[in-house]
């Protein structure tokens, strides 16, 4: 007996699912009726005179639907406010500046007698003026510090950091002061200023541009080497903003070396040596991001020297018991441009040990 939807006779044979397989490609969907052209109209609507029995239904739109508009709204304002951030941002990189040359003051200071030396350096720090000085990088202390108007207060502390990196690099490292090495301290600095820095080894001149020891300490190593490790050390360091994207360190510090004469024994008399040196550095984002610095002036007074005696490749210091010879500073000839003019101080006798 057949279901209640099945025809009295059943399906017939031969033909699974009835007669409904033979329409099946004509059923129509939701979708398909909604789009049709032409819409019946109800009974109710049929009731009045002369109605069609049909009517027009009016085009579908074939727009965007809201959801969609709105997605594509959404995407076109993110894609231009990263258009804009990317032109706009706070933290952009400011065009490209190139470095001024380092400028460079090194004055030689003559003593007014014989160099005080001593086989005790406990003794001969001790009754000079370095007696109160720190030993090493201690002596280079970092100030309080305190945010700008345009830079934060840890990119100060990376100025300061790395000044005091560059100090203790050029002035401290044995390598630096006696061995002649020089890769230390060159990559502390700004890259566009590494072509001037390696002309002063290359070339070296006195034209205030080109002395390798205004970019650091170094003694001739055929004459002096070191009699203590223990250098003392004492000055300042200070930080300012000079406009929205440069930030400048000023140092002023004293170095004081124990020297003797190169291969000698522990024996040998030893004599304090003086450098004072007030650099200036700059940075740039760029320059703090990196760690690296700009050297823009450098100012030092060193000695005992004498005055006759070339300073601008390295220093020879006159050692225990050692007096200067008799003459100024090595001549300058005024018709001879792109030359600096020789400088020569004399040593106060306050700065030499009291023996």
């Amino acid at each position: 007996m057949g279901g209640p939807g099945d025809p009295p006779e059943g399906t017939p044979e031969g033909a699974p699912g009835g007669g409904e397989e033979e329409y099946r490609s004509v059923v129509f969907d939701e979708s398909f009726v909604r789009a049709a052209r032409l819409q019946e109209f109800s009974a109710q609507e049929r009731i009045g005179d002369h109605t069609p029995a049909v009517r027009r239904r009016p085009p579908m739109r074939r727009g965007l639907s809201r959801q969609a508009l709105i997605l594509v709204l959404l995407i076109a304002v993110a894609f231009g406010t990263a258009i804009y951030m990317g032109v706009r941002h706070p933290y952009q990189t400011p065009a490209a500046k190139h470095p001024e040359p380092l400028r460079m003051t090194v004055i030689p200071l003559a003593p007014q007698s014989a160099v005080p030396g001593s086989t005790d350096i406990d003794s001969l720090y001790a009754h000079s003026p370095a007696d109160q000085f720190r030993i090493g990088a201690e002596g280079i202390t970092l100030p309080a510090s305190r945010r700008t108007a345009h830079f934060s207060d840890s990119q100060v502390v990376t100025a300061l950091t790395t000044a005091k990196d560059y100090l203790v690099e050029s002035s401290l490292d044995p390598d630096v002061l006696t061995g002649g090495a020089t890769r230390s301290v060159r990559i502390r600095l700004d890259p566009q200023q590494l072509d001037q820095f390696d002309q002063s080894f290359e070339r070296p001149t006195a034209d205030g541009r080109h002395a390798p020891t205004g970019w650091l300490v170094r003694f001739d190593p055929n004459q002096a080497e070191l009699a203590d490790s223990k250098i003392r050390v004492q000055g300042t360091l200070s930080a300012a903003e000079t406009d929205s994207d440069t930030l400048e360190v000023s140092a002023d510090h004293t170095f004081v070396y124990a020297l003797r004469p190169t291969g000698s024994d522990e024996k040998a008399k030893a004599s304090l040596f003086t450098v004072r040196r007030e650099l200036h550095f700059r940075f740039d984002r760029d320059d703090l991001r990196m760690h690296q610095t700009e050297l823009v002036v450098s100012y030092v007074q060193a000695g005992p020297l004498a005055c006759a005696e070339d300073a601008t490749n390295h220093l020879r210091p006159l050692l225990a018991g050692e007096t200067a010879r008799a003459g100024g500073p090595a001549g300058t000839d005024p018709y001879a441009t792109g030359s600096a003019t020789s400088l020569c101080g004399s040593l106060a006798a306050s700065a030499q040990p009291k023996l």
